[in-house]
């Protein structure tokens, strides 16, 4: 039996569908999806199993102009995701086409390592018409070399297990590197807080958009099988607190609500969640924050 394994990165602007396509070749929640964009701040890995190869996926945050440190660091941990990988897969979206931000994410991969296999998968074909399509493949190929390009709906799944089979395929020969039932490599820790931070994204929208993060601070085993999680949400200012909490505490609880019921799922048992908002007004500038998101906070200099 000759086994493989590798990783593979997956790169494209933000919202082109990188953490579906990554939830649903894993098979398993494993990136934190929203419709809000720059959501994946850390290079998570789901690890998804094709026969006898192990597949392991980078998934990294979104490239996107950079402003501010966490945005710098964040693109600089999606390029040397890429740069790390075995394959690296390129993501764009049907309806939009080439962008600017595509644009540049091409002229990125050509400073990529030479011989680094790049595919390209264009996702959420069902919203185009197929000359669109066509014609899409055609502009890509003629400005970057794709090693191949697959036609996907990383939502409806549509195209994926070819996708998959062919990254299969092509991995380095060689054992695997995470035991089969581990689908991804975060500590459970970090994988609650983000459950809990995409609770936060969604319910608040627009009103804290980046100026939160959530840290997992105890988590305590019960006897009795369920687990006891304390987190802290850290906002920027006082007046975000108030926005986090809501009228008499609602929004906390239905946060808290969503958040338990999503890790009672994920981890298959009773979970006791307890959250608490606190103020610190200069995490953004924290190396300690960025390190427990996986990103390096040099990286964000510049």
């Amino acid at each position: 039996m000759t086994t493989r394994a590798g990783f593979v990165a997956l790169i494209g602007e933000p919202n082109a569908g990188k953490s579906t396509l990554t939830n649903r070749m894993v098979g398993a929640k494993v990136s934190i999806v929203t419709h809000k964009v720059q959501t994946t701040r850390a290079r998570i890995r789901g690890v998804a199993m094709e026969g006898e190869t192990q597949i392991v996926f980078v998934d990294t945050p979104g490239l996107f102009a950079p402003r501010r440190r966490l945005d710098r660091a964040m693109v600089a941990a999606a390029w040397s995701g890429a740069a790390d990988a075995d394959i690296t897969v390129l993501l764009i979206e049907a309806h939009r086409g080439i962008t600017e931000g595509v644009e540049k994410i091409i002229e990125g991969l050509e400073k990529l390592p030479k011989g680094q296999t790049v595919a390209l998968a264009i996702n959420k074909i069902d919203r185009v018409e197929a000359k669109v399509l066509l014609a899409l493949t055609q502009a890509m190929n003629e400005r970057y070399p794709f090693a191949q390009t697959f036609l996907i709906s990383a939502e409806k799944g549509y195209g994926v297990d070819d996708l998959r089979a062919w990254l299969a395929e092509r991995l380095p020969e060689g054992p695997w590197l995470y035991p089969e039932d581990q689908i991804a490599d975060l500590p459970m820790r970090m994988i609650a807080a983000e459950i809990t931070r995409e609770k936060l994204t969604l319910r608040l929208h627009q009103e804290l958009p980046y100026q939160l993060t959530v840290e997992t601070e105890h988590w305590e085993e019960r006897k009795d099988g369920s687990a006891r999680i304390d987190q802290v949400v850290y906002v920027s200012r006082e007046g975000h607190k108030g926005i986090v909490l809501g009228h008499k505490g609602e929004t906390i609880k239905a946060i808290s609500k969503a958040a338990r019921e999503e890790l009672e799922e994920f981890l298959g048992r009773r979970i006791h969640l307890f959250l608490q908002v606190k103020v610190r007004e200069k995490w953004l500038d924290e190396a300690e924050r960025y390190s427990e998101m996986g990103l390096n906070f040099k990286d964000g200099n510049g």
